[in-house]
């Protein structure tokens, strides 16, 4: 192989170091699953795979075309198809860089692990050219957006021993607080609210830990122990996310709670648990991973988690808006500033004022209120405690926008039971209703009924409707128009910036807008 050879080899092999920066920016979105990466691709990577495999084209023709170029002609055949590979190079992380990206790829030290793997390797496969020629180059090319797949499987027994070396450590500070009191926290929705809400009425009595945002993982909470847990801390709270069975389980031996509760069971994650019933089986293996002198709650959803409280045999809570439980609210007023509601338990009740929009939250309220007493909170510590919450950031969060329009952020929402109470909420303000969503996700082969009804939910709330990401809210669409809703109100965009720039001509003092769930960028449609 000559020197110019190598030289396309060597470029060959950089386009593909840099397209490792988009790919890798996915499968971190991707949460580092391969499967979820590789559903990703085969559902938005049609452009970036033709991309890729035109690249590979081009390569072996400038390959084949310099060593024959004698003429005139073959000189500047072989100068322009370089040129257009160069430019191909160039273009690439400009063609498919995420606009407006949420989340920008984050250098952790996993991903710079990955990238010097796949640097490595890369070098490697062009050494192995100088012998095998082109075709090996192009088919590494040609199938570059699966580089940083390879990669991770290569890292994959490090990053085995850097989690235990950390997730150990996590284990051993925890092991040397006994004293500390521990909470699981976990359900298919309401697990970050209820954490936020039981972290600010805990507050009144005890100094509590509370992870930020929504820190539901392995690696998640060990960072919080490992980095912001001290000796002055009284109460841990642990919210405890799943995708898998299993997943609840491996955080509960890490935690090893005291006091478990599960929030909810709803059609969430379905496409990674197949079912409702092993999204059940998920969430209680918290309360299973409780000791025999611990402590459960459950709210009288009578189906799962009612199914749930029956079959526990620790001490256990039950708690509801409405029926049956060891403690209730009544006289529930939800408005467009907040909630009242009166609390009544067995030794007694109070009325208690709150800041948090939804009946919903006057539920998850009513769990952490069961804690609170267990916990040996007064009635006037956990009223005032009530008073004190806060709207957690993208659940439901009213923000007063400019020009008199009134946003309510419920960006963080994406399951039906949100999105329904959703637009409860929006129906209590005065108005022209302004709804602004790409649907939900991750529900399996539910997925399409679910974004249906979602739309003739719509229809009874709003007034103004945009839909971000044409292909993913083709469901929605659809319920909206058997809801009867006046179509010509309905807008089909790309993206959340161009909902922005469209709506912006049409907003005047009074209305109020909904930003309903907001997609990760790998879902972007742009």
């Amino acid at each position: 192989m000559n020197l110019l050879s190598l030289g396309l080899t060597l470029l060959a092999a950089a386009f593909c170091y840099i397209a490792l920066f988009h790919f890798c920016h996915m499968f971190q979105q991707a949460g580092y699953k391969p499967r979820e990466y590789m559903k990703w691709l085969a559902e938005f990577g049609g452009a970036r795979i033709a991309y890729m495999v035109g690249m590979a084209v081009l390569y072996v023709a400038v390959s084949a075309l310099w060593p024959a170029a004698h003429t005139a002609w073959s000189w500047v055949a072989a100068s322009v198809l370089t040129v257009l590979f160069l430019a191909g190079c160039v273009c690439f992380p400009f063609k498919f860089r995420v606009k407006n990206a949420k989340l920008p790829l984050k250098y952790t030290w996993r991903v710079r692990r990955l990238f010097g793997t796949a640097a490595v390797l890369l070098l490697a496969l062009a050494a192995l050219c100088t012998f095998c020629g082109a075709p090996l180059m192009s088919i590494v090319v040609a199938g570059g957006c699966l580089l940083v797949l390879v990669a991770n499987a290569l890292n994959a027994p490090i990053e085995h021993l850097v989690k235990r070396h950390y997730q150990k450590d996590a284990m051993r500070r925890l092991a040397a607080r006994p004293d500390l009191i521990r909470i699981g926290i976990t359900g298919s929705y309401g697990k970050t609210s209820t954490k936020f809400i039981l972290g600010t009425i805990l507050g009144e009595k005890y100094r509590v830990l509370v992870p930020p945002s929504s820190y539901n993982t392995p690696m998640g909470l060990t960072r919080v122990i490992r980095e912001q847990l001290t000796d002055a801390h009284e109460v841990f709270l642990a919210e405890m996310g799943a995708k898998h069975v299993g997943d609840i389980a491996e955080l509960v031996e890490m935690v090893h709670p005291t006091m478990g509760i599960v929030t909810s069971v709803g059609p969430q994650h379905l496409e990674t648990f197949g079912s409702i019933e092993a999204v059940a089986k998920t969430k209680y293996e918290l309360i299973e991973g409780l000791p025999a002198d611990g402590c459960a709650f459950f709210p009288n959803d009578g189906a799962y988690t009612k199914a749930m409280y029956d079959k526990t045999t620790c001490k256990k809570y039950l708690y509801t808006l409405e029926g049956e439980g060891d403690i209730r609210a009544e006289e529930v007023c939800v408005s467009s500033a907040g909630s009242t509601f009166r609390v009544v338990y067995p030794d007694g009740e109070f009325s208690a004022t709150t800041q948090l929009l939804g009946r919903h939250n006057v539920q998850n309220i009513l769990g952490c209120v069961a804690i609170a007493l267990e916990l040996g909170l007064s009635a006037e510590e956990i009223r005032r405690g009530i008073a004190k919450i806060q709207p957690v950031e993208h659940r439901l969060q009213l923000i007063q926008g400019a020009g008199g329009v009134t946003v309510i952020d419920d960006a963080f929402n994406s399951n039906p039971a949100g999105a329904k109470a959703a637009m409860d909420v929006l129906a209590a303000f005065p108005g022209r209703h302004f709804v602004v969503t790409p649907g939900m996700i991750e529900l399996g082969a539910r997925e399409e009924e679910e974004n249906r009804r979602f739309g003739e939910e719509i229809a009874s709330a709003a007034d103004i409707v945009y839909l971000v990401g044409p292909k993913h809210t083709r469901p929605i669409y659809e319920g909206l128009r058997a809801a009867g809703f006046a179509m010509e109100r309905v807008f089909v965009v790309k993206s959340l910036s161009e909902a922005s720039a469209q709506m912006g001509a049409q907003l005047k003092p009074g209305d109020v807008v909904l930003f309903e769930n907001d997609l990760p960028d790998n879902y972007n449609e742009e």
